[in-house]
């Protein structure tokens, strides 16, 4: 499970009326772009970039700024971590960084995957405000590439993506290159 742009999505938590516009959060002393949503990646502000080179861009757009809160980042992802230990239990998940976590779905039943998939994102959403994607695998670096899938057309997966048999990961591995791979590129 993977929070989608989440240093702008916890803005947009407390400023709903941002919900589908661009935003952007920028790093310690406002220098670096460190989080963007959606809209604001299609208007080609870019990911770790100085701030004062998209500045015309942020400008001319309307594009809502934001400086770090890293208190506000930091309880908002206790909220996502405790709703998927709510879920799942303790035991099965295991933080991987502030917006992202493995989960253990042995337990789950075959049939009843893709189901559990949809409402763990429907939760976290509901009960915390902030927008995430799920992608299921029997590896963690097929769960990975999963969610990279999940990401990449979130009007196609609705945030989710399993890739759970043999064709699917062949399919999803050919269409990834080496780089892309987490743990191998």
């Amino acid at each position: 499970v993977d929070c989608n742009s989440f240093y702008c999505s916890c803005e947009r938590v407390f400023r709903p009326d941002l919900q589908n516009k661009p935003v952007v959060v920028l790093s310690n002393n406002d220098g670096c772009i460190v989080s963007r949503s959606d809209e604001a990646k299609k208007l080609g502000v870019q990911m770790a970039g100085p701030y004062f080179m998209a500045k015309h861009i942020i400008e001319k757009n309307n594009v809502s700024v934001f400086s770090s809160n890293y208190h506000l980042y930091g309880d908002m992802s206790m909220r996502v971590m405790d709703t998927l230990r709510a879920l799942v239990g303790k035991e099965n998940v295991e933080v991987y960084s502030v917006d992202e976590a493995f989960l253990n779905l042995d337990k789950i039943s075959f049939e009843y995957l893709e189901q559990f998939a949809h409402e763990i994102k429907e939760t976290v959403e509901l009960w915390t405000g902030i927008s995430v994607s799920v992608g299921v695998a029997p590896t963690k670096t097929l769960a990975k590439i999963a969610n990279h899938i999940a990401k990449k057309d979130k009007a196609k997966t609705k945030c989710v993506t399993l890739l759970i048999n043999e064709e699917e990961v062949r399919v999803a591995l050919q269409q990834t290159r080496v780089s892309g791979i987490w743990g191998v590129g």
